[in-house]
């Protein structure tokens, strides 16, 4: 097999690699624990979409342990503001 072959068939694979993951873990009421190897941008917008897409306004970030997160989603008649995650702004 060239070299020129092997690059093309080993550069997707890169790609992937490099590329993490978010899953949703486990879900209380308005709590989401979030698993995720993404930046914590990615992580955010993640647990946004999942709230708005359980009828909330957005997520609140509560805190963060290894790369599990904890978000509370917020109902558009609450008072509380967002919290984001330190440094993904």
């Amino acid at each position: 097999m060239n070299l020129k072959r092997l690059l093309i068939l080993a550069f997707p694979i890169f790609l992937l690699s490099a590329c993490g993951s978010s899953e949703v873990v486990m879900t209380m009421d308005s709590l989401r624990l979030i698993q995720s190897t993404d930046s914590p941008q990615e992580v955010m917008n993640f647990a946004n979409q999942n709230c708005r897409s359980d009828f909330y306004q957005g997520a609140s970030f509560i805190s963060k342990s290894g790369d599990e997160y904890r978000f509370r989603c917020i109902r558009a008649n609450e008072e509380e503001r967002p919290t984001l995650i330190p440094s993904s702004n």
